[in-house]
């Protein structure tokens, strides 16, 4: 069944995201920052969390997820200051975006991208 939650929900906010780019004007980016913010903001409601006990993977690994990662670690960091609640989203989110970066110049050496004209 676990496999089943992460298809459904991880296909579900896909599906979102496919039609927020089909019916609406909205560029990529601003696609990409809505699914971020709305992990953070359905994470600090409390609504995130059953999601990611449910769908496991599924909700963590699309970018509300990493909107999740961010708002709590900064939600755990806060009871050890300020601090702590501003470099706990960074600890959370260090390793996916430190593979992104990593995989993103791999692939950039491997294809030698050109830019768009």
């Amino acid at each position: 069944m676990d496999y089943l939650y992460a298809f459904l929900i991880g296909g579900g906010i896909c599906l979102i995201g496919q039609i927020l780019m089909d019916t609406t004007k909205l560029t990529i980016p601003r696609i990409l920052v809505i699914f971020v913010v709305s992990g953070v903001i359905l994470t600090g409601l409390g609504l995130y969390e059953p999601l990611v006990n449910l769908a496991k993977s599924g909700a963590t690994v699309p970018l509300p997820g990493f909107g999740y990662s961010l708002a709590k670690g900064a939600m755990d960091g806060t009871e050890d200051g300020f601090l702590a609640a501003l470099s706990g989203g960074i600890k959370n989110t260090a390793a996916g975006v430190a593979a992104a970066v990593a995989f993103g110049y791999i692939v950039a050496l491997i294809f030698s991208p050109k830019s768009k004209r």
